[in-house]
């Protein structure tokens, strides 16, 4: 059973989190025969304020 957790910055629309859970689980199918059944896709989206890169919050 494949658990793939995706973290983002900010927000995503419903289309883009429609769009990366079907291409992850499409390659998950083909590259590992894993069966779309079986995969599970979640998607954490973190306020940007939570988030730091070389020693600095983002904006």
């Amino acid at each position: 059973m494949p658990y793939v957790n995706i973290r983002v910055a900010g927000t995503l629309t419903r289309e883009q989190k429609e769009q990366l859970v079907a291409e992850v689980t499409d390659s998950l199918k083909r590259i590992a025969g894993k069966p779309e059944a079986a995969t599970y896709v979640v998607i954490d989206e973190v306020p940007r304020d939570n988030w730091a890169k070389s020693g600095s919050l983002l904006e």
